[in-house]
């Protein structure tokens, strides 16, 4: 199982020269395995994704956390799905406000956007799933767990060829880890998870207190792999005001605490 990073920032894309090293668009993971492609998150990393890819029919799932505007503001843009031979399967967690395919098509809609979600041809399918029941795609068993966030998140554990990814972006510990996930995670190859914050951050040291804003610390990221067994932890979902020295300092932090733990930069690869 491959997996690379196209997107790697939280709440807002960022640009400019102190951000270059680690990159400013945000939440988009491609994981390929035995032919197969699946995206994790739609934000304007899905852009880069599909202009590396190009004006071709492409085959592919996209699986969402959630449907906040960092997660979803690259569909707008992908290349792939104007093509009239693509295939594309959007998938997403029910919920009581509407489904994936509606998330989608408000921002597409006037006045926010000059085309309508039609236009993406290769868009073929729009399924909303019950997070709690595993199911397949291709290659990937996919199980998935609610997590506390703003409108509800899906913490995603995928299975292929013998390894295991879990995707644990925009969840909220609030001074406990929660043992569904620290299950979740168990044995994972690789845990991607969100450390928007320092412990110092959410107190709100030198700025607003961040409790109940939807996302964790670099810490409780490290206490939940290590809880877990987790091999690897990609720190994410990183804060559009940390630039690269200040993420270059987490991540020594990280890993003085776990040597697996590495930073998420746009571009990395990584095999599992």
């Amino acid at each position: 199982m491959q997996v690379k990073f196209w997107g790697v920032r939280g709440s807002i894309a960022v640009s400019g020269a102190r951000f270059a090293r680690t990159g400013g668009n945000t939440t988009c993971v491609e994981v390929q395995a035995a032919g197969h492609r699946l995206i994790l998150d739609g934000g304007t990393g899905l852009r880069a994704l599909g202009e590396e890819l190009g004006f071709q029919p492409i085959q592919a799932t996209l699986l969402f956390t959630h449907l906040h505007w960092d997660h979803i503001q690259g569909v707008p843009f992908f290349t792939p799905a104007f093509h009239p031979g693509s295939d594309l399967t959007f998938v997403g967690a029910e919920r009581t406000t509407g489904g994936i395919r509606d998330a989608l098509a408000l921002q597409m809609r006037p006045p926010q956007f000059p085309v309508g979600l039609g236009a993406l041809v290769g868009a073929r399918r729009f399924t909303d799933v019950q997070a709690q029941k595993p199911f397949e795609i291709g290659p990937f068993r996919i199980t998935g767990l609610e997590q506390d966030h703003p409108d509800g998140v899906v913490a995603w554990r995928i299975e292929a060829e013998g390894r295991t990814l879990v995707f644990a972006t925009d969840i909220e510990h609030g001074g406990r880890i929660d043992p569904g996930l620290r299950r979740l995670a168990t044995g994972a190859d690789l845990l991607v998870h969100d450390a928007q914050y320092t412990s110092a951050e959410y107190a709100g040291q030198g700025g607003p207190p961040r409790r109940g804003w939807g996302h964790s610390t670099w810490e409780e990221a490290v206490q939940v792999c290590q809880e877990a067994g987790a091999a690897r932890l990609g720190l994410f979902h990183h804060d559009p005001t940390r630039d690269d020295d200040a993420l270059a300092i987490l991540e020594h932090a990280a890993r003085s605490r776990f040597s697996g733990a590495f930073a998420a930069r746009e571009g990395q690869q990584v095999a599992l």
